[in-house]
């Protein structure tokens, strides 16, 4: 018996030493594959597209008739065709007398394409980055490339709209191509509004709260006063930019027939009364559609969400 013990004991092979570097075990080294793939919230991702079609074409469709008037009262009124006035009462008078003839027209079309277009593509980049980042249905993005997207949009359609209304409401005669100055005028007329409608009142919010009553601060925020205000103070400069792009359009000077005093004395002619319309365009397009065009898409995306 001892000698089968010894034996057995030489078999045994001796416990080998311990590593001096740790190595982890198998348990330590795995992970879950759900967690090395990145997480998205695809859930009703097309049902979500379009909330945010139905949200932009709810508040397109209410700003289009009204701004669609507005910006064919200037046109006329610049091109002397008709003055603001009376432009501004015949239109009004179809909308109630023909209501299908204006909601119908092209003029109208132009606008619902450009304010539609302009909420469709934030409401398209906030449902992008939900996705893609693994937020709610809800998320609403802020920063540089919402700034970005919506005034490439805004910009780009606001020219096109432009382009065809100076056809439609300007002189008389066969239309005419639009010169490249007043598209590099209309351009600059957007990034001012588009820079005073996204960048000044976060601005400038903060500023007026300092100022305001605690009690007038539970009514309305200095963020809400700027976000109308700002837009609306900048038509003060944008409307002359304006008013020359379409001068240049109306008057090409040809063979230098028209000098930069003919043209300031005609911008300065129209300034206020186009700076008071543009200002009534502008509050309805950037506060009131703005507005509708949250609200709706919220509600739609709590319900998917």
């Amino acid at each position: 018996m001892r000698h089968g013990t010894s034996i057995e004991k030489q078999l045994v092979a001796p416990a080998p030493p311990p590593s001096p570097i740790p190595i982890p075990s198998k348990d330590a080294v795995e992970m879950p594959s759900s967690k090395l793939q990145r997480q998205w919230n695809t859930k009703n991702l097309g049902l979500r597209l379009g909330a945010d079609f139905t949200s932009a074409a709810c508040a397109a469709s209410m700003v289009a008739p009204l701004i669609a008037i507005i910006d064919r009262s200037i046109m006329e009124n610049a091109s002397g065709r008709n003055t603001l006035s009376n432009s501004l009462k015949s239109s009004l008078r179809t909308l109630l007398l023909r209501p299908h003839t204006m909601l119908f027209s092209k003029p109208v079309a132009l606008i619902f394409m450009l304010y539609g277009g302009t909420y469709l593509t934030a409401n398209t980049l906030d449902t992008a980055t939900s996705t893609a980042r693994n937020k709610p249905a809800t998320h609403v993005t802020t920063g540089t490339l919402k700034f970005a997207a919506s005034s490439a949009a805004n910009v780009g359609l606001c020219v096109y709209k432009d382009q065809v209304f100076v056809k439609l409401f300007g002189p008389g005669g066969p239309p005419r191509p639009v010169p490249l100055p007043s598209y590099l005028l209309f351009t600059a007329r957007d990034c001012l509004t588009i820079f005073a409608s996204f960048n000044v009142p976060p601005l400038l919010g903060p500023v007026l709260n300092e100022r305001m009553s605690a009690s007038l601060q539970k009514i309305v925020s200095g963020t809400t006063i700027a976000q109308f205000v700002a837009p609306a103070a900048v038509q003060l400069f944008s409307t002359p930019v304006h008013l020359l792009g379409l001068d240049m359009y109306n008057r090409p000077g040809a063979g230098g027939g028209v000098s930069w005093r003919d043209r300031w004395t005609q911008v300065r002619k129209n300034w206020a009364i186009s700076t008071a319309a543009r200002i009534c365009r502008i509050v309805p397009a950037f506060g009131f559609g703005g507005t509708v065009n949250m609200k709706v898409r919220r509600n739609l995306m709590e319900r998917l969400a």
